[in-house]
């Protein structure tokens, strides 16, 4: 317990808009607030985002809604922030991501999900002209920065995750607590899901379009698949438009589905009808797509990566994210085995993660702080 303490929540980012950072913190944030012991301030963006994430329901005695419609990665964001947090006295807050104000004078902890764009950058990454992109990374190095060093406590989502903060921060090391994530009830809800029944030659992208992710690679690899087809699931993206266009010029639109956002019981429908999930990309932070879709019976194909290979152990077949004919011949291999034994075994690894767990872990370090 963590009896009459007053601990503060950034919850802009919260809700499936966001993706997985918002369900990160849509789920963590769930299951904080049943301590009934805290009284919680929460910062949301609107009351929309406050109905999707507690529904509407939010009277309770300890908790603290502040609707704070600032948007994030924003210089509003560094010189607004600060008061309407300290305006709170706060004992803790918690920036459950990167953006932490600069300014903000009390105690903080942080969430890192990853540090890609520590390392993948320059202009391929981006649809900004070079000064304006330079100008946004050098402030995004400048905010990380700040935040590992202010931190009390860093949360991460993996050991991989661990090792690279470390990498770029040394100082930091003592101070990061694993924090994994966790798969919500839906995607393990047997009556949503479909019976074992042969599935589709489908292959399942879900997520953004940012070069990172190395969609294009099984757009490529269609081609040499001529029995495939892939459906792509996922809020639109600067990057999308220039994704379809790759895909009329190889002549393959009758074969590629862009599907935009689904709901979670959509979603999980997705991943148990599909052949398999995609996962390509070159960097992650964790992968939560494919734990999900291994809860909901999907085999899962993944870049051979240090993050995947930690999150989905033996339950992935793996691939080499720069090779479209390895990807080829992890398709052609999960055809030829026994599909079944990696339906089983992505079961028993999602089963590892749990946002119950999660939250256990990040209230025991409030608890250290405070």
């Amino acid at each position: 317990m963590i009896s009459n303490m007053k601990i503060g929540l950034d919850c802009r980012l919260a809700g499936t808009k966001h993706a997985g950072i918002g369900r990160y913190i849509a789920n963590l944030l769930q299951e904080l607030i049943k301590d009934s012991d805290v009284n919680w301030v929460l910062f949301f963006h609107d009351r929309e985002q406050v109905e999707e994430v507690l529904g509407k329901d939010t009277k309770k005695q300890n908790i603290k809604l502040i609707i704070a419609p600032v948007r994030h990665y924003t210089l509003a964001e560094q010189l607004k922030m600060p008061a309407i947090f300290a305006k709170e006295k706060l004992d803790l807050l918690h920036v459950p991501h990167f953006n932490v104000p600069i300014f903000y004078p009390g105690k903080l902890a942080v969430t890192i999900h990853d540090l890609l764009w520590h390392h993948h950058r320059g202009q391929s990454v981006t649809t900004l002209p070079p000064w304006q992109y330079w100008l946004k990374y050098g402030f995004y190095r400048l905010v990380t920065g700040v935040a590992v060093q202010k931190a009390k406590r860093i949360f991460v989502p993996a050991e991989t995750i661990k090792d690279t903060v470390s990498h770029y921060y040394p100082r930091a090391k003592n101070k990061i607590i694993v924090t994994r994530e966790g798969v919500e009830p839906v995607f393990r809800n047997k009556t949503l899901l479909a019976t074992s029944k042969k599935p589709a030659k489908n292959l399942l992208f879900v997520g953004s379009l940012y070069p990172h992710k190395n969609v294009r690679l099984i757009i490529t690899a269609l081609k040499l698949l001529p029995e495939y087809t892939l459906t792509i699931v996922g809020t639109r993206s600067a990057f999308a438009d220039e994704v379809k266009k790759f895909v009329a010029k190889r002549g393959l639109a009758d074969r590629v589905k862009f599907a935009g956002r689904l709901t979670d019981n959509e979603l999980a429908k997705a991943y148990s009808t599909a052949f398999a999930l995609v996962q390509p990309s070159f960097s992650e932070g964790f992968g939560l797509t494919g734990v999900e879709a291994m809860a909901s019976g999907a085999p899962v194909l993944a870049s051979d990566i240090p993050i995947f290979r930690e999150i989905y152990q033996d339950a992935a077949l793996f691939f080499d994210p720069y090779s479209a004919q390895a990807f080829v011949a992890a398709v052609k291999k999960l055809e030829s085995s026994n599909r079944e034994k990696f339906i089983s075994r992505g079961r028993a690894v999602s089963a590892q993660y749990d946002w119950q767990h999660t939250a256990q872990l990040t209230a025991a370090a409030y608890r250290e702080l405070v």
